[in-house]
């Protein structure tokens, strides 16, 4: 149960963040959810692989890279999904730097009924 929480918080900030960022939109919620579920696969299945690949640059910048690197899968989940669009690298930054902290407050107030 807790699970489809998850991903229907997570739809919620994709649609807010479509609503306020310009250059990001999403057709539907049905949309933003099928966006939730390719972005937590992706995260779950391509970033440790880009993580692995990429640890001397990620070293080298002191972690900066993994910026880029969650803009790439960003960037991954817009092609593969119609209706989800992301207009280039600079605004899936913003979008992954923006929807972790939209995810983090949701997600915080489904840890609160453990108190």
């Amino acid at each position: 149960m807790k699970l489809i929480l998850r991903i229907l918080l997570s739809a919620l900030s994709v649609i807010i963040l479509a609503n306020v960022l310009p250059n990001v939109s999403v057709d539907s919620f049905m949309t933003a959810i099928i966006v939730a579920v390719v972005l937590s696969l992706l995260n779950f299945l391509v970033k440790p692989i880009l993580v692995i690949l990429t640890l001397p640059v990620t070293i080298v910048t002191f972690g900066l890279f993994l910026l880029i690197i969650n803009a790439i899968i960003i960037l991954l989940a817009d092609k593969l999904i119609d209706g989800f669009t992301v207009s280039n690298i600079w605004w899936a930054l913003i979008f992954s730097l923006l929807l972790s902290f939209l995810q983090s407050i949701f997600f915080s107030l489904l840890n609160d009924d453990k108190s």
